[in-house]
């Protein structure tokens, strides 16, 4: 979906209304005008007050008629009830955009939200972009634009910086000043009353000033576009996002595995890994890994190369490196050779190369210089610390000044305090990013180098399977007149068909000899399984007996397991038992399913499957549709994956068989928003296929619209319109 044809004049406009500048020093309104005018900014400011006058220099406009036409943008600093009024007056100038500074709407309850609806209203109708309510402003370094009202200026650079949250935006503007990071753009989201997330990160994708784009996240307005907007941009430059709200905390208790296991983070993790956005999981992580990104070449290779003049710090700079993915380069004989002519006889020089503490400046120096040149490595890290005879200024002074320009990204960490600080503003006034400690230096090498793995990848291809739909419909259309929201195994069974799922064939008895009847027909041993709408879960009732293999066995269990269900079920409808061919020996049981998420649509698991998984969760996920890379990667994700390639001497399962049913439920999920949940659970794979052994379907209530979460309230602002609302009619 497009841009809001009006979202440049946040960031470029060529004149600008401050409405509620203050001639009071320390009033919000006066901050921002005078940090517009400090910025350097060469448009037109019409600082508007009642009071009239001049303020901070610039003649001030009595009310918002006197604003020559048209006007770009307007900043809002001014009580929460007269905004709406300002809108409308602003509508009629026109006006293109607006930045509403001022709090006092949703976040503080229901007339709070009353008048953002009403603010959403006229923005819509007059095509106004609007940033906030409730943020912080923006800046953009590019265009001398600082529309804040924090202390003093971003430092330019090529960071381009959203957040939601304004005191998380007041943080890192501080902290970036204080560690000398600067900003292309920084963007305060606020409230999200037409401006949100994916307007910015697409806007960021096509600003030249803007290297890296660094977000911090607490929701999504819009789902579907935010993955299109996330798509093509991180095809361009990375997008680093820190998403709060991980754990599962307040989370609706489901029903089936699937429900319980697909947490709303789940999803964020799904849309982030096939749209390529890099999640960090902490603040040090977001700035940290930007920097390298704002300043360094991607690597080559995963081989890095750590310099190090502390041993200990080296070790663990070694681990680090292994845990994260990277591999120590293989230093040539070559290397070897020159590396041996510069340093000390007891220096290691193998990688990592511990010049040892004896060293000077200018050996360290050099020992860098010679191990970037090795064709094995693609990164480097120093390592250093202060020692009698080094100091880290003057390492880092040799550094940046004889450091080859080979294309290959260096990283330094300077171990201390207060005794390492001048040495870490060289590195980094030299466009050398400098960590305090080697973990995170490590972090952000091996994000990089992911990265450019990610970028090489072709575009995904989606696959779509051939499927009855008529027949899937008259399934679904069966249980909805029998009353049911649940469709157990013996009701899903023209469903499994309809999509041509591998299925174990199962028919259903009433009766002992009927059970009799079938098993013979079906010939060799087969499996009993209560057959009721009421039991989801037929293990809790002991309602599967395996292996059965004579008449007398299949009579005397039917009748245990039916009486058992009656018993501890009470009022349970109990139409029998499902008969069923048993699975080929040595087949692993897997769980394949999907859960309709409030933000993003259909969200498909995959995992280790039976009675345990919800105790070990080991699951990878994505969202609908699935492309190939996306099955391949699910299967693979889990840590149980050598158990399905294959343990001592047993054959790996046939990967592609299950690919193919995770495909196949990928397309129900499209097919059907009804489906609120569906699961087979187990899928029973073997060397030679897979067969589904067991499926659960949860519908959504007829009173519900069709596609949405049973937690998903109506859009913000559209009733009747879920989160997956396209954003033309949210605008």
């Amino acid at each position: 979906m497009p841009l809001h044809p009006h979202i440049t004049s946040l960031f470029t406009p060529q004149s600008i209304a401050v409405v509620g500048a203050s001639h009071a020093a320390g009033k919000i309104g006066n901050i921002i005008l005078d940090n517009l005018i400090r910025a350097g900014f060469s448009g037109k400011i019409f600082p508007v007050n009642p009071a009239g006058g001049s303020i901070l220099g610039l003649p001030v406009l009595c009310n918002l008629a006197q604003i020559p036409a048209p006007l770009d943008l307007a900043v809002l600093s001014i009580p929460a009830e007269k905004i709406p009024v300002a809108m409308r007056e602003l509508a009629t100038i026109p006006t293109r955009a607006a930045i509403i500074i001022s709090a006092g709407f949703k976040e503080t309850g229901k007339a709070g939200a009353a008048l953002e609806r009403e603010i959403y209203e006229i923005a819509r109708q007059h095509n106004i972009a609007v940033l906030g309510p409730n943020c912080l402003g923006l800046a953009n370094t590019t265009h001398r634009l600082n529309l804040t009202f924090t202390e003093g200026a971003p430092l330019v650079g090529n960071i381009g910086f959203f957040s939601q949250s304004g005191a998380f935006c007041a943080a890192m503007y501080d902290w970036a000043r204080q560690q000398n990071i600067g900003f292309s753009s920084f963007v305060s989201l606020g409230n999200k009353v037409i401006v949100d997330e994916s307007d910015i990160l697409a806007y960021l994708a096509d600003d030249p000033a803007t290297k890296v784009i660094v977000g911090y996240l607490e929701s999504v307005e819009c789902g579907q576009r935010f993955l299109r907007m996330a798509q093509r941009a991180t095809r361009q430059k990375p997008v680093i996002l820190l998403k709060a709200g991980r754990t599962a905390a307040g989370a609706r208790a489901a029903s089936s595995h699937t429900g319980a296991l697909a947490g709303a983070d789940l999803a964020y993790e799904a849309a982030f890994k096939q749209t390529g956005i890099i999640r960090v999981g902490n603040m040090e992580d977001l700035f940290g890994i930007a920097q390298g990104f704002a300043s360094q070449p991607l690597p080559g290779g995963p081989g890095i190369a750590i310099v190090t003049n502390a041993g200990g710090p080296g070790i663990v700079a070694t681990d680090a490196s292994e845990e994260a993915g990277l591999t120590l380069a293989r230093l040539s004989s070559q290397t070897i050779a020159a590396l041996k002519e510069i340093l000390p006889p007891f220096a290691a020089l193998y990688n990592p190369v511990d010049v040892i503490g004896d060293s000077k400046e200018d050996a360290i120096a050099a020992a860098v210089n010679i191990v970037l040149q090795d064709p094995s490595v693609h990164s480097l890290l120093l390592l250093a610390g202060s020692t009698a005879r080094t100091c880290t200024t003057a390492i880092a002074s040799r550094v940046t000044s004889t450091i080859n320009t080979l294309g290959k990204p260096v990283f330094t960490c300077l171990l201390g305090g207060e005794s390492v600080e001048q040495g870490r503003r060289i590195f980094v006034d030299a466009g050398i990013p400098c960590y305090p400690f080697p973990e995170p230096a490590i972090r952000a090498i091996a994000t990089m180098y992911r990265q450019s793995q990610w970028k090489d990848n072709p575009m995904p291809v989606e696959i779509a399977y051939r499927r009855d739909l008529s027949r899937a419909r008259v399934a679904i259309a069966t249980a909805r007149a029998e009353n049911c929201l649940e469709m157990v195994e013996f009701q899903a069974q023209g469903l499994l068909k309809a999509y041509e799922l591998p299925v174990l064939e199962a028919r259903l008895a009433r009766t002992s000899d009927e059970a009799v009847s079938i098993a013979k027909q079906l010939g060799g041993n087969v499996a009993l399984k209560i057959a009721s709408p009421q039991i989801s879960h037929k293990t809790d009732v002991q309602g599967v007996v395996l292996n059965l293999d004579s008449p007398e066995k299949i009579r005397e269990s039917f009748q245990d397991i039916t009486s058992r269900a009656l018993r501890l079920c009470k009022g349970a409808y109990i139409a029998g038992c499902l008969v069923q061919t048993m699975a080929p020996k040595h087949s692993r049981e897997i769980i394949i399913g999907f859960k309709r998420d409030a933000r993003f649509g259909p969200m498909v698991i995959f995992g280790l499957g039976g009675i345990h998984v919800e105790t070990f969760k080991d699951i990878s996920c994505r969202l609908a549709p699935l492309s190939l890379s996306d099955v391949h990667d699910m299967i693979r994700e889990i840590k149980a994956f050598p158990i399905l390639a294959g343990l001592r001497g047993e054959a790996p399962v046939k990967f592609t068989a299950i690919e193919d049913i995770l495909f196949i439920m990928s397309q129900m999920a499209l097919d059907f928003p009804e489906i609120q949940e569906a699961e087979c659970n187990p899928v029973l794979a073997y060397e030679n296929g897979a067969f589904v052994a067991d499926m659960r379907v949860l519908l959504t209530p007829l009173s519900q619209p069709a596609g949405a979460a049973p937690e998903t309230s109506a859009h913000k602002y559209d009733e009747g319109q879920g989160e997956g609302t396209p954003k033309e009619l949210k605008e």
